[in-house]
């Protein structure tokens, strides 16, 4: 029997809420997405002038993240022309995300989730992704 950890709503709403504080304070409206360990949604909030073609990509982030227990940036560099992840992005009906923002939440160094960002830059994306996940390290 395998005993798994995984982040309710309660918690995706924690780490919306340092997420979006971090885009409100940068200025950019985000579309953030939360999920389980295994790369399903919890949790999703388009803010108010996030952009429409960001929702999937936040979702896709998050899928990412948490299914293969990896930021999404470290695959960027790793599915280069001749990288070992060569193409990875196009895999799964091209679901996995390689552009920074979806970062993975452990509690006691297990996967219990992830998050994903998206309507800024890579690097603003980011900074939300881990203000929201700093957010709910706080709560622990």
């Amino acid at each position: 029997m395998l005993l798994i950890k995984r982040l309710g709503i309660d918690d995706a709403r924690v780490l919306i809420a340092g997420a979006r504080a971090k885009a409100e304070e940068i200025g950019v409206p985000m579309c953030i997405a939360i999920a389980d360990e295994s790369g399903q949604l919890i949790a999703f909030e388009r803010m108010d002038g996030g952009k429409v073609t960001s929702t999937t990509i936040a979702q896709d982030k998050a899928f990412t993240a948490a299914g293969a227990k990896r930021t999404t940036e470290s695959y960027g560099a790793a599915s280069q022309p001749g990288q070992p992840a060569y193409g990875i992005n196009s895999a799964i009906g091209g679901r996995l995300s390689v552009v920074a923002g979806g970062i993975p939440i452990l509690v006691d160094n297990q996967v219990v989730g992830a998050i994903g960002i998206s309507s800024g830059t890579p690097a603003q994306d980011s900074l939300c992704a881990q203000a929201g996940i700093d957010k709910f390290t706080d709560t622990l």
